[in-house]
């Protein structure tokens, strides 16, 4: 069985889907969905590591998360059947005027494969619609992503927004993006900083443990 691991693990890692999704319906024959999960994972945390040595490049994380995404989303079932809630709920979406989602799809694709529970906005989300989904889904972590230089007044707007409604201690804001830096982060007064997608879920899973 450890060969199966072994091998899924790899397609994680060099982007499979197909290879990916069989080897994880076999493994769901004989393993827990917690394991398997594992095994998702791991294959990714190597792809974030290769990522972050500059070994591989951004196209190369967005084939591997595909391909974890897929298996995820074979073993979600299955991990909902044996009780296993995701380990927490982030929103996450692209600020008011910027239509980009690569960055946030990404995020979303990583942070689902992780065993988290994602609510995603979207694109040209208002800061009246992030501040909604904190009511209705009471998430750890608010992400807000721009690519462009011209809204990150609306990032700024978005954080403003998101404090005058009183978030509980326990929600954190994250923000992202190219033209965003930690610097701007602190000026806004954003919790959290990601200068890419891979990072950003390392940050996530290392607060959550």
């Amino acid at each position: 069985m450890q060969d199966l691991h072994n091998d899924l693990r790899r397609a994680i890692e060099e982007g499979r889907r197909e290879a990916a999704v069989t080897l994880t319906q076999t493994l769901l024959a004989q393993d827990s969905p917690l394991d398997i999960l594992k095994t998702v994972i791991a294959g990714m945390d190597e792809v974030a590591r290769r990522y972050s040595a500059h070994e591989i490049f951004v196209p190369d994380v967005l084939v591997a998360a595909r391909a974890m995404e897929c298996a995820a989303q074979c073993v979600a079932p299955k991990m909902a059947e044996a009780g296993f809630a995701p380990q927490s709920t982030v929103v996450i979406g692209s600020v008011e005027g910027d239509m980009h989602d690569i960055g946030k799809n990404l995020l979303a694709m990583l942070l689902r494969g992780a065993n988290f529970n994602v609510v995603d906005l979207g694109v040209n989300v208002p800061a009246a619609q992030f501040s909604e989904a904190v009511r209705a889904h009471c998430p750890r972590f608010v992400g807000l992503s721009a690519l462009l230089t011209t809204t990150l007044g609306a990032m700024k707007t978005t954080v403003d927004h998101l404090r005058a409604a009183a978030l509980p201690p326990q929600v954190k804001i994250m923000v992202g993006g190219a033209p965003v830096t930690q610097a701007f982060a602190d000026e806004i007064g954003a919790d959290l900083y990601a200068p890419d997608a891979v990072a950003a879920v390392t940050l996530v899973k290392s607060m959550v443990g």
